[in-house]
């Protein structure tokens, strides 16, 4: 399983693409990183530097690239949430659950039910994503990634363009879902002060060519991060990394 034993390691030695002009455009250079087993990681750095093309590097999706990832990440259960959520909208909130799902997983119903009540859906399984809010087809699309029973989560700025008081009601979700359900998160954001209220450490890179300028561990206990802390301890990284970290 890829939520036990050694960290996952992760060498990205150089990642480009060709310009509408015909040029390299290098996006990734010389990047290095770990992600220890059942940790929450956040990867954060300047916008458009390379964040969501790790991602998908190490999901499977991007084999163009130089440099060697583990084994694990191509023989464990992966599950990802993105920007969008991303639900067929012909198929009803417990068929886009199911659909996701092993084919070998005997107990379908069962894990559609659980998955679903954990985010507060129970009620709206056989609606279809045109009439769900935006915030509950997020939690819609969490309730899929963990009910795949991941060994490693992808998270792609699940949050964004949601209001603060949902997103920051999804959070909590999302810390209690992983609490319950431990498994090796890697989270791409582009916001510091939620990197720092979930996060068990901070990657941090540079701009384009990316690579991994520092690593952060979030020393603060989950039961002590509150608005304040949580915007000192963000203020204190912005300090320390000027043009790579904003408020």
């Amino acid at each position: 399983m890829a939520g036990d034993g050694a960290a996952l390691r992760v060498r990205i030695e150089e990642k480009s693409y060709a310009s509408p002009g015909g040029e390299t455009v290098p996006v990734i250079s010389g990047l290095e990183m770990s992600l220890p087993p059942r940790a929450f990681t956040c990867l954060i750095g300047p916008s458009g530097c390379g964040k969501t093309t790790t991602l998908r590097i190490l999901l499977g999706l991007d084999d163009e690239f130089e440099g060697k990832i583990d084994d694990r990440f191509r023989t464990a259960r992966l599950a990802a949430a993105f920007q969008e959520p991303r639900l067929l909208p012909w198929r009803t909130v417990r068929q886009n659950v199911d659909l996701a799902l092993p084919r070998d997983m005997t107990d379908r119903e069962a894990v559609i039910g659980r998955a679903l009540a954990d985010v507060g859906l129970e009620e709206l399984l056989d609606r279809y994503p045109g009439q769900l809010s935006l915030g509950q087809a997020r939690r819609a699309a969490l309730a899929r990634a963990f009910a795949v029973r991941p060994d490693i989560l992808f998270l792609d700025e699940p949050f964004v363009s949601l209001d603060e008081a949902t997103a920051q009601r999804l959070r909590g979700l999302l810390i209690e879902l992983w609490t319950h359900h431990p498994v090796t998160v890697l989270m791409v954001t582009h916001n510091v002060r939620e990197a720092v209220q979930l996060a068990d450490r901070i990657v941090l890179l540079t701009h384009r060519p990316a690579r991994v300028v520092g690593e952060v561990a979030v020393t603060l206990p989950r039961e002590a991060r509150t608005q304040e802390t949580v915007g000192a301890f963000a203020a204190e990284l912005a300090r320390r990394h000027p043009g790579l970290v904003t408020l």
